[in-house]
Parts: C-alpha cells; sequence; structure tokens
C-alpha cells in the first residue's frame, strides 16, 4: 500500500546565521534515508517544495467561488515543506518510516494512505 508523508515544519528553521548550515545537514539526512529506502528494496518518490511565500490558495466557503490568497492555506508557523510517497505493508511501517525524516526544530510529519481503488 502507498503512504504519503508529509514534512509540516517550521521554515524559520533554515534562516538566520546558521541557517543554510542547517539546510545543508537536514538535505544531507534526507540523502540518507533515501539510500536507506533504496538498499531495503522500498519503492518511494517526493520533492522538496519552494517556501510558503510562494504558495498561492484558492479559497472555498459555502460551496461559492474560490477567491485567491497569497501564501498557504492555514496562518501556522509550520509550512508544508516536502513530501515522500512511500509503498509499505502496513500503517506501522510506513510510520517507522516517516520517524526517521528529519525535522530540525519545530514540526510534524503527517502519515496518510493514498486512495486507492
Amino acid at each position: 500500500m502507498q503512504y504519503m508523508l508529509m514534512i509540516v515544519e517550521d521554515e524559520s528553521a533554515y534562516t538566520g546565521e546558521n541557517g543554510a548550515a542547517v539546510m545543508e545537514a537536514t538535505l544531507a539526512a534526507h540523502m540518507k534515508l533515501a539510500e536507506e529506502w533504496h538498499a531495503q528494496g522500498v519503492a518511494f518518490s517526493g520533492n522538496r517544495l519552494k517556501g510558503a511565500d510562494t504558495a498561492t490558495t484558492i479559497r472555498y466557503q459555502n460551496g461559492g467561488e474560490g477567491t485567491l490568497h497569497d501564501g498557504p492555506f492555514a496562518e501556522s508557523h509550520e509550512e508544508l515543506g516536502g513530501y515522500y510517497i512511500i509503498e509499505a505493508t502496513d500503517l506501522d511501517e510506513a510510520v517507522r518510516w516517516a520517524r526517521k525524516i528529519p525535522i530540525p526544530g519545530n514540526g510534524a510529519v503527517e502519515v496518510r494512505p493514498v486512495w486507492q481503488d
């Protein structure tokens, strides 16, 4: 079964005096995780997303016509930073892999099954 692992994090972890070093270390940890998945035969794909300041949201209310808004939908200090889609035997395995995703500072990884017919 496929699971989406959505990485929600505080983008401010990548700013400031040591922001570039944090980014470099985090990307290296993601590459290490990808190597581990490859070595264990786990099918996966994923992408890093540009910052929340590049987001555009179409918000709907009461089934009406959508209105455009700059930025992410939710007002939060954490934004969707990227995702993986992995093949896992069950939720427990997907959660074990999700726990290995590097999150500097505050954040979360939402694990959700992909809809399959």
